[in-house]
């Protein structure tokens, strides 16, 4: 009977039972896990982003399986075998001996900074920048949206942030995941995890978002102005005779300004036009395309969002700060679109040729779910009056402008 008793003890200890019972904070993370996949399998919320980073959640958060993301202290000290370590001294493989499969994949791939220009690089040969290029003024709105990461920034500050921390929450409100790892890498890499989770958790909330801020920002009358009536009314003087050319001049053009202008920039900037360029110059680049738009960025977006996940354990989530941290993600994405309306607001005080301020509510980096979602909003009102490639403009500016102002946070407080 007592070697049952002990086999069947074990066994128990073999699993994650006990850990699970001594410590129930567990079934927290489980639950955000579960609404997570919830959101992405079934809501359809950006489930090539949510799904990965909920799965990594879910396997970083069983007591033994040894896949949670041990992060570095500020010193780049790390806790091995109960021994200090300095991350930096350790070869990959003794990481992936030492602290598991999951940590080499983070250390290699995401600390090294390797994957958010990767992605970026996807993301621009899968962007037309045609829209922005035929209503180049619109872009502007892309701009003033970025107010809400700098409106946050300052107001962590107050509440007890440190600089760098606060510069990685304010970040969120540039609605672009891969940005706002980039940064928190370069300023705060031990608050990667909950920045990361509020980041792409408030840009799969989008079509929840951005309604809400329009509700309480906008009139009817306003979400009833008719670009196209008002290009018919006021055209422009400006003809674009040749767009292929521009197309192929722009990307080159960007990087260079960004790169003079704002260096820290460039590794994501200049990552998104190359993958631009080589889509926008045709048959002679063709393969490059494919595998920027395919291959290498379904890998990376994998990758990134397992180790993503996988950096929310237990111990790195359930405190204070990160409740501060998805709240202040929250403000900043509410803010970064309440500014873009704002800016429109303003521009048709002094305009003859009125702008729909949902074309300031798409200043996000969330391409194209932003316009798509603000498209929907002005047909509710008028079925006739589309508004998506306005919005484009505006959001495919904001996709710039985050990555710049990811670059000025990264100067001024890295």
């Amino acid at each position: 009977m007592e070697v049952l008793q002990d086999i069947l003890h074990r066994l128990y200890e073999m699993t994650a039972l006990a850990a699970i019972w001594e410590n129930p904070l567990f079934l927290v993370m489980y639950l955000l896990a579960f609404v997570l996949l919830y959101l992405g399998i079934v809501k359809k919320y950006e489930p090539l982003l949510l799904v990965p980073i909920a799965f990594g959640v879910l396997i970083a958060n069983f007591p033994g399986g040894g896949m949670g993301v041990v992060q570095a202290n500020s010193e780049g000290m790390v806790l091995v075998n109960g021994e200090l370590k300095s991350i930096y001294s350790m070869p990959l493989h003794e990481i992936a001996h030492d602290l598991g499969l999951m940590n080499y994949l983070y250390y290699a791939l995401i600390k090294s900074g390797l994957l958010p220009p990767v992605i970026f690089m996807g993301v621009g040969a899968l962007t037309d920048f045609g829209p922005m290029l035929r209503n180049l003024k619109l872009a502007i709105f892309g701009a003033a949206a970025q107010m809400g990461i700098f409106s946050v920034l300052l107001v962590a500050l107050l509440v007890g942030f440190t600089p760098q921390e606060a510069g990685s929450l304010g970040i969120i409100g540039g609605a672009d995941g891969p940005t706002a790892i980039f940064t928190t890498i370069k300023l705060a890499p031990h608050l990667l995890g909950p920045i990361a989770i509020a980041a792409y958790s408030y840009m799969a909330l989008v079509p929840v978002i951005i309604p809400l801020v329009v509700k309480l920002t906008c009139s009817e009358r306003e979400l009833r102005i008719n670009m196209k009536e008002m290009d018919r009314l006021y055209p422009d003087g400006v003809e674009i005779k040749n767009m292929r050319a521009l197309k192929i001049v722009f990307p080159i053009a960007v990087t260079t300004i960004v790169a003079i202008f704002v260096p820290t920039a460039v590794s994501l900037v200049g990552m998104l036009m190359f993958g631009n360029l080589v889509k926008e110059i045709g048959n002679d680049t063709s393969r490059l395309f494919d595998a920027a738009s395919n291959g290498i960025m379904n890998a990376a977006t994998i990758f990134l969002g397992l180790c993503v996940g996988a950096t929310m354990t237990v111990e790195a989530f359930i405190n204070v700060q990160t409740l501060g941290i998805v709240a202040g993600g929250f403000c900043a994405f509410a803010l970064s679109i309440a500014s873009g309306i704002c800016m429109v607001k303003i521009w048709n005080l002094f305009a003859k040729k009125k702008i729909n301020p949902l074309v300031g509510a798409t200043g996000l980096s969330a391409v194209p779910m932003a316009s798509r979602v603000c498209n929907g909003i002005s047909t509710k009102y008028d079925p006739k009056n589309h508004v998506l490639n306005y919005c484009m403009s505006s959001n495919i500016s904001g996709v710039i402008g985050s990555a710049v102002a990811a670059g000025v946070l990264i100067s001024f407080l890295g």
